[in-house]
Order: structure tokens, then sequence, then C-alpha cells
């Protein structure tokens, strides 16, 4: 049983899914924009610049831009992580200067 079986599988016929000739790109063999580290990775470094790219990058992480190409999903999470590591630096720095400020006033 075992021996017809894998006879079989010998036999069996491979068809080629697609021609070694054909030079019609896949849907990700197409460079990335933004010089082909993509807009989620330029994002990211060009909010150091410019913070606000990382929230517009983190627009477009929630507005699910990824799904067009995947390999977007990990420049766009960056600048997401990084927009909101500014907020909270913000945050603070503006409390701690609030509360040094009144603190000023009050002595």
């Amino acid at each position: 049983m075992w021996q017809t079986a894998a006879a079989e599988l010998g036999k069996a016929k491979y068809i080629h899914i697609k021609d070694a000739e054909d030079s019609q790109l896949g849907i990700y063999d197409r460079p990335l924009p933004c010089f082909g580290c993509g807009i989620g990775w330029f994002s990211f470094l060009l909010g150091f610049i410019c913070p606000l790219m990382w929230y517009y990058a983190t627009i477009l992480y929630f507005g699910n831009y990824y799904r067009k190409d995947p390999r977007e999903r990990a420049g766009l999470a960056a600048s997401a992580i990084a927009a909101m590591t500014c907020s909270v630096v913000l945050v603070v720095v503006l409390v701690f200067l609030l509360l040094t400020r009144s603190l000023h006033r009050v002595s």
C-alpha cells in the first residue's frame, strides 16, 4: 500500500504557476515611495526635524493605509510610537513648567 502511494507520488505532473520569462512585476516588487523607504519610515526620520510628520503618519496608520502595502506597517507604527512619546514628553514638560511657575508666584 505504501509503495503504491510513493510510486503514484513520483508520477505526479507539476504545472508551472508562473513562466520564468514573464516580466510582469508583482504587487510588492515595485519600490516604495519616498526614496524607497516608504512613507512611514520617511515620516519617522523627517519627524525629528518636524514632529508634525509623526502625527501625519499616525493618522495614516490608524486609517489602515498599510492595507495598500503591508511593507508600510512597521514605519507607520514607529511614527505612531514616536508621536505618542513626543506627546507624553510635551505634557510632562508643560506640567512641570506650570507647577514651577505657580510655586514661584506663591512664594
